[in-house]
């Protein structure tokens, strides 16, 4: 419960169930009356560090631990200005260390450790690779709009598929209304007997063909190209051939020329059972037997046994 707490204020989840928690940069979680109260007078700092904070960086707390929420701030922000490619470098050794030194800098701002230093090396890396940066930048905006552009497109093909299979159910339901209604009309004014009406009703019905509704076409890629290899329509799988049913039959036993383990009736004439705990009545009432135990540990240790020439 006391995670679940405003530091502020003291109240907890546990006296108001509708509490919501909020979290800024800093990582330090507020409730949200305790966020207008700080924000009265237009400005405020975290009661925990002092930290200057802004109103509008206050977001819904979505983890448990308010460190998390951080990190995922800090990930973002350090990632907008570090976002070269495997491409961008020479060898992918030069790569593993770009990724090594993100994450250093990741830890470090989360953990606040040497911040001062970190962020200079922050904007000295933005001025050396300003160019960089913006060609990055330019180039993932792009590929969203790609990319948001084939969401659209699916969501739209989704939405038409599903208008005309409505379409079609709501249309096969109004003749289904109009038959019943001329059933009803014929007994109502024929003179003929209503169970031969009935009988041929229900042939005519019988005989009708079933309407199908359109088939819906099978996605068979993601949105960014890349085909299924499973449960697309191409897929067949493979049809067995009759066999001749599987007859187990025991593998051979390894040749050995050691002493014999005993049997069972042997453990149970010649006192092996002596020093081993027995079964209880719920173990016996569930077919454990103190003696297969036994039996396999004889046989284990005697499996091994040679006698020397």
């Amino acid at each position: 419960m006391d995670d679940q707490a405003c530091p502020r204020c003291k109240t907890t989840k546990y006296r108001n169930p509708s509490l919501k928690l909020m979290v800024n940069v800093c990582g330090h979680t507020l409730c949200e009356s305790c966020v207008d109260l700080l924000f009265l007078k237009g400005s405020g700092s975290c009661p925990e560090c002092n930290v200057p904070l802004r109103r509008s960086n206050f977001r819904v707390q979505l983890f448990e631990d308010p460190m998390v929420e951080k990190e995922i701030d800090i990930r973002k922000r350090v990632l907008k200005d570090y976002n070269k490619k495997e491409e961008d470098f020479a060898t992918l050794r030069e790569y593993n260390d770009y990724l090594e030194e993100i994450e250093t800098i990741i830890f470090n701002l989360t953990n606040n450790i040497d911040v001062v230093n970190t962020n200079k090396k922050i904007e000295q890396y933005k001025k050396e690779n300003r160019e960089i940066i913006m060609k990055n930048k330019a180039k993932i905006g792009q590929e969203e709009l790609e990319l948001e552009e084939i969401l659209e497109i699916e969501k739209q093909m989704e939405e038409l598929r599903r208008a005309e299979v409505a379409r079609v159910e709501q249309e096969a339901k109004k003749q289904k209304i109009r038959e019943k209604e001329a059933l009803i009309d014929e007994l109502m004014f024929a003179e003929g007997d209503a169970k031969d009406i009935l009988n041929t009703f229900a042939q005519t019905m019988a005989n009708k063909p079933e309407e199908v509704a359109p088939a819906v076409q099978k996605v068979t890629q993601f949105s960014t190209g890349v085909k299924f290899t499973r449960g697309s329509a191409n897929h067949h799988m493979p049809v067995c051939e009759e066999a001749p049913l599987f007859r187990y039959s025991p593998p051979p036993a390894p040749a050995r020329c050691g002493p014999d383990p005993p049997s069972v009736r042997d453990i149970l004439a010649s006192g092996y059972r002596a020093h081993i705990k027995p079964e209880t009545e719920a173990e016996k009432a569930g077919g454990y037997s103190s003696t297969l135990p036994c039996l396999r540990a004889l046989q284990d240790a005697l499996a091994g046994l040679y006698h020397a020439s």
